[in-house]
């Protein structure tokens, strides 16, 4: 069993042609950008849309627990009483709140994947598994893998390279492409705005590109935090450094993240907002990094 959030059918930003993208549940870093905040969390919990919200107290009232409150017009979920036992979700006729996060066995998953096997036949794609972070439910991302390649459909693993280093070689075996994230390249600011240290996953990326394993390194470029000269400068060296790893991706950061974590009722203050970059400022870091010998894309 596995703890999935979202299956995104005809997906084609997450490797190449189109791809069915199975989200899982958790991940071990806090980046105050995250543009997925329901996949942090490991386990279930309610999403709800205040401006759904009709008020009628349905929920509240549905609730075996007693969890739900309201208090100026805002609701509350007390999480120390709530089961998750989705009686609230069930009566509430205006779809504001949802239950993000369903346990799914590995066939359940396959079903929803060879719906689309057709696509990847047409246009080169196949299934990646991303999160959340797949490293956190190992198990559960080797069997379906092993299925998917089985089937000779091709998978990618989409991770921030955060975790065992064992378990990450391991997939090799079975995942045809790793889009590995970097989020900072200096450590200091990887620390502050993801809350762990960045050694860990650089090093892992040093040996699945030893394995010469197919890696996309993906550079999420957040405006004032990790886009100044020296970042992009670091940044460029280091990717050209590896062996196997000749593609970057640079992801501009968009604010899709903050009203997903308004609704999970996730702290506002903990949230990073900043603007997209400029045309002009990415077109100058293109350049810079291209100077490295590396085949740059701007956006997934």
């Amino acid at each position: 069993m596995g703890v999935i959030f979202d299956i995104q059918r005809y997906a084609i930003h997450d490797g190449p042609g189109i791809r069915t993208t199975v989200f899982l549940k958790g991940c071990p870093l806090n980046c105050t950008w995250c543009h997925n905040p329901e996949g942090k969390a490991g386990e279930q919990e309610f999403m709800w849309w205040k401006e759904r919200c009709m008020g009628c107290r349905d929920c509240q009232n549905a609730c075996p627990q007693g969890a739900i409150s309201f208090s100026d017009a805002l609701l509350h979920v007390d999480r120390r009483k709530c089961t998750l036992c989705g009686a609230c979700e069930d009566v509430c006729h205006a779809h504001a709140l949802e239950l993000v996060g369903r346990e799914m066995t590995v066939a359940h998953v396959m079903e929803e994947i060879e719906r689309d096997t057709i696509f990847y036949d047409e246009s080169g794609g196949g299934v990646t598994l991303s999160g959340g972070e797949p490293l956190m439910q190992p198990d559960f991302t080797r069997s379906l893998l092993e299925t998917c390649k089985e089937l000779r459909i091709h998978t990618a693993l989409d991770t921030c390279g955060y975790g065992d280093t064992d378990i990450l070689l391991g997939f090799c075996e079975h995942a045809d492409l790793f889009l590995y994230d970097v989020k900072a390249i200096n450590d200091e600011k990887h620390v502050a705005s993801t809350g762990v240290s960045n050694k860990l996953i650089l090093q892992n990326l040093r040996e699945l590109s030893q394995n010469e394993r197919d890696v996309i390194v993906r550079y999420p470029l957040i405006p004032s935090l990790n886009d100044d000269e020296k970042d992009i400068q670091e940044l460029g060296a280091f990717v050209a450094s590896l062996r196997s790893v000749k593609e970057l991706h640079v992801l501009p950061y968009h604010r899709a993240g903050v009203e997903k974590s308004q609704r999970l009722r996730q702290s506002e203050g903990g949230t990073y907002v900043t603007h997209s970059p400029s045309i002009e400022s990415l077109a100058g870091i293109e350049g810079t990094l291209r100077g490295f010998g590396l085949k740059i894309q701007i956006g997934g």
